[in-house]
């Protein structure tokens, strides 16, 4: 007794004892500075007026966060934008995804309940042992083995049907966003009308993907952790109920321990969702920078630019890293409150609920059948150790699930996330589908002539236009074109183009030319006057570089028709031969090897053979009105000439932008802006307009040897030391203007 109170009173103190010691009280310190703000304030011991900010970002990372428009938190507007997704990925319950979802829903009720067998069977193994019975053993053994295998298969099927369901929720979203994302050019409106979405492929791959998968997990990690909970606590009741003992101090320690540790890791969480949703924001960038170089690299090599493109692309990465390594350093911290309250603080109260019904029993407690446990003829070690195996195994079950359930805010925040980000995407399409845009605009003033007419748009840009498809003509009645940038680059447009007229369309860069065809192609909406125009299908636009799709050389030509659409409209492989013998393009069809031939068509035809295919797509269409956009500056004039004949002599209506003079014969009228704002349309006269061209060469031509001439004057003046009388009156002149 004197040996063992000295020893408590002189400890002996090691090397290892201090290290661990410093080392607890570093993590202690730390601990305590990193959360005692939180746990103040949900005790209400801080003062009020002083807000306490966990994440404690770097200041350009907390300004990010501060200046998104998107929520990203568990709220009411949370819960009805997940309300709303729901609705379209689970449309209907006769519907292959809820099917699966009940499914899923099954294997989790029957892992539950084996789950209380298995315990069940652990603790009349573990008195089998303490009873040194063998065969009873054996056989309690062999069952064991025997539940293993549905319980193994069960446990398979779950993360099977788990994946199951993220697909089939994955490819109900899709398929809705999609059908969104092709209607009405959402895909070309998106970007270039509306600038709220800046990576919408981002969006519709990566955030639906982590979306659906986040929410087929959180359910199977909520639903079944709820389920064993409830069904474990009643199995708990019950087993000491039937025995005796008192359940009332058990049921309060659980409320406890799960309160505390709740208010705890809620007042310590950081705000996942706002930190996952920046991650997204920015791996959507980095990803926008790589399709940047692939898709400009012949221009980045011409000009060298790598150097910059590099360093671009470095710092999309390092916001990336940076940004992924605050929400690793802020889990690091919360998993370990989290896993000491959950593991080491459950584990203590765990032992005390088990404990107090054993110890408390009366009798050790009695059986239904009246029996007494301390009757029995080992004085109840057996049955208290069965009770008391059964009852760890259980709790430890119970422990788990309230663990998941308590982990799964953390989980339920980065949903919250990726839900504001899909839910933002579909909002968006909806309301460019319907017209509405939001962007930041930016006005550009050429000169000052254009300050009163090119005015800036402060407001979001109401639609006013009168849009009307018609038959056979276009009419345009005050209509202003303006940029998706608010500036308007002509206030008020009115022209009538009817069949047999021909639209020659001038001006300088910037006035309006192309802006004119992507309104009368719907990809510009009109902001007001009238457009009376024929369908899309009656309208076929050919851009200077004409797209070329992946497929056969047959999709080159009937682009943007599928095969059956072709044979739909009775056409064959030979029509499409003379249609590519118009435009001197027939030798390719034995070069590629057929109309079934496949390759890159982007690389494998050269410029001037892609714009002559462009060309041969409208022999295909046969559209009322051709818009040519600067579409044969590759092809020689002789092969140009014999294509717009062509298509005059096909009965389609030109309407064409072009800096060639020998094209001018092909029109019968002017369209010419003056870069200023104004315009003017008359008939065109060819002949006169050409001998107006050819003076304005010839004058360009004797002009341009002027300035050589006079700097040679200078230089012989110099020589010469002597003065120059045409020098000399230029001087003069200059000096009375």
């Amino acid at each position: 007794m004197a040996k063992l109170l000295y020893s408590s009173r002189v400890p002996k103190i090691t090397k290892r004892h201090i290290a661990v010691g410093t080392a607890v009280c570093f993590l202690t310190a730390y601990g305590v500075k990193k959360y005692c703000p939180n746990i103040q304030r949900l005790l209400g011991l801080k003062k009020k007026g002083k807000s306490i900010d966990f994440l404690d970002e770097d200041e350009d990372d907390q300004k990010s966060l501060e200046t998104k428009k998107t929520s990203h938190n568990v709220d009411k507007k949370f819960f009805r934008e997940l309300k709303e997704l729901i609705k379209i990925i689970i449309p209907r319950i006769w519907s292959k995804e809820f099917g699966i979802l009940a499914l899923h829903t099954s294997t989790l009720f029957a892992r539950t309940f084996l789950s209380i067998y298995v315990a069940t069977l652990d603790g009349k193994i573990v008195k089998t042992i303490v009873q040194r019975d063998v065969k009873e053993f054996l056989l309690k053994l062999g069952l064991w083995l025997l539940i293993a295998v549905p319980a193994t298969f069960i446990n398979s099927l779950i993360r099977f049907l788990e994946s199951q369901l993220a697909l089939a929720l994955r490819t109900r979203l899709v398929k809705h966003s999609y059908d969104l994302y092709f209607k009405n050019q959402v895909y070309y409106r998106v970007s270039n009308l509306d600038g709220r979405l800046a990576n919408a492929d981002q969006c519709l791959t990566d955030d639906i993907t982590m979306f659906t998968s986040s929410l087929a997990h959180l359910y199977s990690h909520l639903s079944k952790p709820i389920l064993d909970v409830a069904l474990i606590t009643f199995t708990l009741y019950r087993f000491a109920s039937s025995r005796g003992a008192s359940s009332r101090y058990p049921i309060i320690i659980a409320t406890i321990s799960v309160f505390i540790t709740g208010q705890v890791l809620k007042a310590a969480s950081p705000k996942f969702g706002k930190l996952v949703a920046e991650e997204a924001k920015r791996k959507g960038y980095l990803r926008y920078i790589h399709s940047r170089v692939i898709a400009n690299a012949e221009e980045i090599a011409f000009y060298g630019g790598h150097r910059v493109e590099h360093s671009l692309l470095r710092r999309a990465y390092a916001q990336v890293a940076k940004q992924m390594d605050l929400i690793f350093r802020k889990r690091l911290w919360y998993i370990m409150l989290e896993q000491f309250l959950m593991k080491y603080g459950w584990s203590a109260s765990g032992l005390l609920m088990v404990a107090i019904p054993i110890i408390t029993a009366e009798q050790g407690g009695r059986r239904p059948d009246g029996t007494l446990v301390d009757q029995d003829a080992d004085g109840g070690v057996s049955e208290r150790t069965r009770a008391f195996t059964t009852s760890r195994n259980l709790l430890i079950n119970s422990a788990d699930a309230t663990e998941r359930i308590m982990s799964s805010f953390k989980e339920i925040t980065e949903l919250a996330g990726y839900t504001s980000r899909v839910s933002q995407m579909l909002e968006v399409f909806k309301d460019i589908k319907e017209g509405k845009y939001e962007r930041a605009m930016v006005s550009k003033v050429r000169a000052e002539s254009m300050q009163k007419q090119k005015q800036k748009m402060t407001s979001s840009l109401s639609i006013k236009g009168e849009v009307k498809d018609v038959n056979g003509y276009i009419a345009i009645e005050s209509l202003p074109i303006i940029t998706p940038n608010g500036d308007v680059i002509v206030s008020s447009l009115t022209l009538k183009i009817e069949p047999e007229m021909h639209l020659l369309i001038t001006g300088p860069n910037g006035c309006g030319k192309s802006s004119l065809f992507r309104i009368l192609s719907g990809l510009w909406p009109a902001y007001n006057g009238k457009l009376h125009k024929p369908s899309p299908s009656q309208m076929f636009y050919i851009p200077q570089r004409p797209y070329m799709s992946i497929g056969t050389l047959r999709d080159q030509v009937i682009y943007p028709d599928s095969i059956e659409d072709m044979h739909k409209k009775g056409l064959k492989d030979q029509d499409l031969y003379k249609i590519l013998a118009t435009v001197n393009l027939q030798q390719i069809i034995e070069r590629e090897g057929g109309f079934d031939a496949t390759s890159d068509w982007k690389d494998m035809l050269s410029g001037g053979e892609k714009q002559r295919m462009g060309m041969a797509r409208i022999f295909y269409h046969r559209p009322q009105f051709a818009l040519l956009d600067e579409c044969t500056s590759a092809v020689s004039i002789d092969v140009e000439s014999k294509i717009y004949q062509a298509v005059k002599n096909a009965g389609i209506c030109l309407l064409t932008i072009t800096h060639r003079p020998s094209l001018w014969k092909f029109h019968t009228h002017l369209l010419q802006f003056d870069g200023e704002g104004g315009w003017r349309m008359e008939a065109l006269d060819t002949t006169a307009r050409l001998s107006l061209n050819e003076e304005k060469q010839r004058l360009e031509s004797q002009l341009a040897g002027l300035p050589e001439m006079h700097r040679r004057l200078k230089e012989l003046c110099s020589i010469l030391g002597e003065d120059s009388v045409l020098m000399d009156k230029d001087q003069a002149l200059e000096e009375c203007a």
